[in-house]
């Protein structure tokens, strides 16, 4: 029983090929253009233009970003506070245009958990508690650094969810979810600030709001300052596949619907609004995603009863498909859909923590294999999963179809995600059209963070792998262009730092 052509035949509906995922690509292109011009909750627009965010602008201003920066990191389960120190300047190249030379330090940094019990509070007590973490963070820049209390410190913010923003400086939360209680349209600048004046003394100096960003624009924009500067490549995205999944990407301003756009935005003094690309936080897995993954046949009956078993059905297809927060879930589903149905067994017999929604952790199946350190895989079973039905064991073919369960999971989400990443370039003007005109960049990079790309099987190859499949197929074999991932770790927090010298040295418009 449960020979592998069962399991093979069993586990077709996760499966994704390269010529499905071309055709997902070009679907995701069309489906984010409406989404940026009609959507309410989708493509939402961080008012900072791509321009003053370029390597080569802030290394032609004298001493420019150089400079030490207060920031904070307000993730779904930590907070992060701390100093961003950037340095650069310009290197000789040997009589030829200097290269630009930057360096970014972490000073001071602390982290804490954000515990359920704050997360179910009201904002002033979250807030206040914040404001307490800032402080003590600003206490040790004191000691540290010498800081003056009658010198006000701009600082960054990074918060991962969604906003609505008129300035780059101020922010209106939208619904939160991931577990907070807090309602929208709060002023999250304003709760900041009063959290901090709580908790500071008077020999310490008050903070002013420099800027504020969605956790996916701040890894764009700690990507842009971090990349190295070619003439053939180009900083162009950033995507996060951690607990959740998001990608944000420079887009024209005419490309937003009216009402989306914002009153003012931070452009490079000179600069032509109207010629501007913003920064735009696309929040992708939101339910817009969802037609294009079923014209294609990629959400099956296994996503549906992980949709419908959720907090809001309907809600984030894509994250589902994609996203540590689930994946592990959609492998206790399949699995037990497998042991029932294919070697009809009853599900009485599993150990308890599979028969629990949410038993079998993203966590495990990430790094579920043959050659773990952690021993083989019936012993890494053995230790996750207490067996105590007395017909019940682990067996060969059971630790070999949750392995291939596992696989088939990682390789579609791999998949996904490099036709949406596609999809989304294409969309931003940044791909060619097969056979129109390309510029002089040939390569456009990535910028990717998260614990589930970078440690769930081999996602983070396989979607290397598909990317390069898919502009294969849509230049037939013959691509100008190669979409490249690179990594971009902690950009929460340097991003946010970043942004500060950024927003202090534009000019609204």
């Amino acid at each position: 029983m449960g020979s592998t052509l069962e399991i093979d035949k069993f586990l077709e509906p996760l499966a994704v090929d390269a010529q499905t995922l071309a055709g997902l690509a070009r679907e995701m292109a069309s489906t984010f253009g409406k989404l940026s011009a009609e959507s309410s909750d989708m493509f939402l627009p961080t008012p900072i233009s791509e321009s003053i965010l370029a390597p080569e602008v802030s290394a032609g201003q004298g001493d420019g970003d150089s400079g030490r920066y207060l920031a904070i990191d307000i993730g779904g389960t930590n907070l992060r506070v701390g100093f961003i120190e950037l340095q650069h300047g310009l290197v000789p190249n040997g009589g030829g245009a200097p290269s630009i030379s930057r360096k970014l330090n972490r000073l001071l940094e602390h982290s804490w958990p954000i515990g359920d019990s704050l997360k179910n509070e009201n904002s002033e007590s979250l807030f206040s508690w914040i404001g307490n973490r800032i402080a003590h963070v600003v206490r040790k820049g004191c000691d540290s650094f010498g800081l003056s209390p009658d010198q006000e410190l701009p600082l960054g913010v990074t918060f991962s969810f969604p906003m609505q923003q008129s300035s780059l400086s101020e922010a209106k939360l939208m619904a939160m979810g991931k577990g907070f209680a807090i309602t929208s349209d709060l002023d999250l600048g304003g709760h900041l600030t009063t959290g901090y004046q709580k908790h500071k003394t008077a020999d310490m100096p008050g903070i002013k709001i420099a800027a504020i960003a969605n956790d996916s624009v701040s890894t764009l924009v700690s990507f842009i300052y971090q990349f190295p500067a070619k003439a053939h490549q180009k900083a162009a995205m950033g995507i996060i596949v951690g607990t959740g999944c998001n990608a944000t990407i420079p887009l024209k301003l005419s490309s937003l619907h009216e009402s989306k756009r914002p009153a003012s935005i931070n452009v490079l003094p000179g600069q032509d609004v109207a010629t501007a690309k913003i920064a735009v936080n696309t929040e992708w897995s939101i339910n817009g995603s969802a037609p294009p993954l079923r014209k294609f046949g990629l959400i099956n009956k296994w996503d549906e009863e992980l949709d419908k078993a959720g907090e809001i059905p309907g809600f984030q297809p894509l994250e589902y498909m994609t996203a540590g927060r689930y994946l592990g879930e959609l492998g206790r589903i399949v699995f037990l859909d497998y042991y029932t149905t294919i070697l009809n067994q009853s599900v009485e017999k599993l150990p308890g923590k599979l028969r629990q929604k949410f038993g079998l952790t993203t966590t495990f199946l990430s790094h579920y294999h043959g050659n773990s350190l952690k021993g083989s895989m019936v012993d890494q079973l053995n230790n996750e999963f207490s067996a105590k039905h007395p017909e019940f064991e682990w067996t060969k073919t059971l630790e070999g179809a949750l392995f291939k369960i596992a696989v088939a999971i990682q390789k579609r989400a791999a998949g996904i995600i490099a036709a949406s990443t596609i999809g989304l370039l294409m969309c931003a003007e940044e791909i060619p059209k097969p056979g129109g005109v390309h510029g002089k960049i040939t390569q456009l990079a990535v910028g990717y963070t998260g614990g589930c790309i970078q440690h769930f099987q081999d996602y983070l190859a396989d979607t290397q792998a598909y990317l390069d499949k898919i502009l294969a197929l849509e230049f037939g074999g013959d691509a100008p262009i190669q979409v490249v991932l690179h990594p971009c770790h902690d950009g929460g927090i340097t991003g946010a730092g970043i942004l500060v010298p950024a927003a202090l040295a534009s000019r609204r418009a």
